[in-house]
């Protein structure tokens, strides 16, 4: 210690390290001095209330957060009768009475209770309240002075009355009430939802006295839930409004998805869809499609007109969304009605939207009510725009349809009306020439006879081939069926074919047994006698062409193969189409409506038909028909 200039006092801690010349004689020391005064003062701080603590009467102790011993003086040791060493990291309950414990525990759990933000609520056997805490205070609006003593079923709503026997039932048996979700009701009268569980309450000889009842509200999660529902449940509607709208072109059934659909998406009481509807005397709405309500109540009011509210959405193609109709300043400014007339269906809640097609035109709107204020919301509005859009279109492909369908109606009768004007010219040509072949009988007279016959022929089949083609589309093609054998068929047009196309032979391959079908005996000829001349007019190089007849499974199959300069892949995806002409078939005659008839005639007979080739192999063409059940096919010809 050493004393400074301004008298005070200072703790030195003295390092020194001697010196010495090269005699190794001492000559001096080098010190270092440092100033510990702080920490002297510290120590002597620490032992001074060492000093204290020891010899305090007092029980001085100290403990970790865990409760356990850390330090124990010797008045703790006068006053308990412990000594340090049997106190040191053991529990401080160890000094608390057992009674003071279950205090403490009591207080402990109170303030649990207390603290809580679900309902904590006891009751007896008899259902009366004996506690009640700030969470059912803040749930049900009750104090706990309005609460205790009363019954519980100031809680319970009258239709749920026997749950409360049933949960008494359970606690007199000893049985917990594990989260039973059910309804209650608050001072106000509001329900809400909650979820409860019931526990027992025994007294010290393990009697059951009452029972306690924990209740947490579950109105955010319910809510949740009704969301994510609904949300789901909007999700699949809109999916099959849409799948609806893009598959269907009937404009009734269309329109009324779309009223339907969006009057449950948004909750709407009654929904409709008004045409625009022109007339000589300016513009009106006609009422097309409806949901939520009678029609009736709709046309006995009459038909809406340009009103301050309906304009908007049918000339200016606005949206319309009004929480409460009767305070927007537009409502009643109508003459002759000053509002809503007296039958109408009562409307708060407004929301209209225009529905408008590609060139602009307001072909209509989707009008819904509801008779409470502020049910519509900005979500509505989308969704019904979005799908208003979506029938748009449809209602746009719907009229080009029927536009197509007029042309193509008007487009049949012209091929009816034409095909039968020819045959009366064509059937008296071929009526005078068939005179003049009796007659003439000089071979060149002959020869241009046959040959002016033949033309008359082909003519023929091509205003037939027209003429089948409309009654097809048209669905006005008739099939009378009988049962007949395929195979004899085959070879009666092989030997026709014998003396008509004498430029080819027909190869036929047929076992000798019956093949029957109950199919129409003169389609089935017309469709074999199209593959078959098709054969060889695609094959003029080519000497001759191969049919045969197959069973396999329960079917007849049917192949003619020829020899010409076959198909690429591209001509056989468009074969059967109508008017198809494949681009090296130029010098030869034809519609390219055989092969599309030949495969309306199979395939309204249950059968297939098909096309196998490779370019510059020739092709092969068949078909399959259904065999006749209950008939032997496997018995030879006799």
């Amino acid at each position: 210690m050493i004393q400074c200039p301004d008298s005070t006092f200072k703790n030195l801690l003295l390092f020194s390290k001697p010196l010495f010349n090269e005699n190794q004689n001492l000559t001096g020391a080098h010190s270092i001095l440092i100033d510990i005064s702080g920490q002297v003062v510290n120590e002597i701080k620490q032992t001074t209330l060492s000093a204290i603590v020891e010899s305090s009467d007092d029980a001085i102790i100290s403990k970790d957060l865990r409760g356990k011993i850390t330090s124990w003086n010797k008045g703790a040791e006068m006053i308990f009768g412990f000594t340090e060493k049997e106190t040191l990291g053991k529990s401080i309950t160890m000094l608390i009475p057992m009674e003071r414990l279950k205090e403490e525990k009591q207080a402990m759990l109170s303030a649990i209770v207390n603290s809580s933000e679900d309902a904590i609520i006891s009751k007896d056997l008899t259902g009366k309240i004996t506690s009640w805490n700030k969470g059912a205070e803040i749930i049900f609006g009750f104090t706990e002075k309005e609460t205790l003593g009363k019954s519980i079923t100031i809680l319970i709503p009258k239709d749920r009355l026997k749950e409360e026997k049933h949960i008494i039932d359970n606690i007199k048996k000893g049985k917990k009430v594990d989260h039973f979700e059910t309804v209650r009701k608050t001072k106000d009268g509001r329900l809400i939802p909650l979820s409860i569980t019931v526990s027992p309450v025994k007294d010290f000889l393990g009697n059951i006295v009452g029972a306690s009842k924990v209740a947490r509200d579950i109105s955010a999660r319910i809510q949740a839930e009704a969301e994510i529902n609904q949300h789901n449940s909007n999700l699949e509607i809109l999916n099959s409004i849409g799948k609806s709208i893009s598959e269907n072109l009937d404009v009734q059934g269309v329109l009324q998805r779309v009223t339907d659909a969006t009057t449950k998406l948004t909750g709407a009481s009654y929904g409709a869809f008004f045409y625009n509807d022109y007339q000589e005397n300016g513009e009106s709405f006609k009422l097309y499609t409806l949901s939520g309500a009678a029609r009736e109540s709709f046309e006995k009011l009459g038909m809406p007109r340009h009103t301050a509210l309906f304009a908007p959405t049918f000339a200016d193609k606005e949206v319309v969304r009004i929480d409460d109709i009767l305070l927007d300043p537009r409502y009643g400014k109508n003459f002759p009605q000053a509002g809503m007339p007296a039958a109408h269906l009562p409307v708060r809640s407004y929301l209209a939207v225009p529905v408008v097609s590609k060139t602009g035109e307001v072909i209509g709107g989707l009008l819904f009510g509801h008779p409470e204020p502020g049910i519509f919301t900005a979500s509505h509005e989308d969704i019904v725009i979005n799908i208003a859009a979506q029938a748009a279109v449809s209602l746009d492909n719907s009229k080009l349809f029927e536009q197509v369908k007029n042309l193509s109606d008007r487009k049949d009768e012209f091929i009816a009306l034409a095909s039968h004007e020819l045959k009366t010219p064509l059937t008296t040509i071929k009526g005078y020439l068939q005179v003049l072949a009796k007659k003439e009988k000089d071979s060149l007279s002959e020869l241009f006879i046959s040959k002016s016959l033949n033309q008359v022929n082909k003519l023929n089949n091509l205003v037939d081939d027209l003429l089948n083609m409309s009654r097809i589309e048209a669905g006005k093609m008739e099939f009378n069926l009988e049962v007949f054998d395929l195979s004899e068929l085959l070879r009666e047009i092989a030997e026709t074919f014998l003396y008509s196309h004498t430029s080819h032979s027909v190869l036929l391959k047929i076992d000798d047994y019956p093949v029957m079908v109950n199919c129409d005996r003169p389609r089935i000829e017309q469709a074999i006698i199209n593959l078959l001349s098709n054969a060889i007019k695609y094959s003029p190089g080519a000497e001759k062409v191969y049919m045969g007849l197959n069973i396999q499974d329960r079917f007849a199959s049917v192949y003619i193969r020829d020899e010409g300069t076959g198909l690429t892949r591209e001509q056989q995806r468009q074969l059967f189409t109508r008017f198809y002409r494949a681009e090296n078939t130029k010098g030869i005659s034809g519609l390219g409506l055989g092969l599309y008839l030949t495969r309306q005639i199979i395939e309204n007979h249950n059968g297939e038909v098909g096309v196998k080739s490779k370019y510059g192999e020739g092709s092969e063409f068949f078909f399959t028909l259904p065999l006749e059940e209950n008939l032997n096919t496997s018995t030879p010809r006799k």
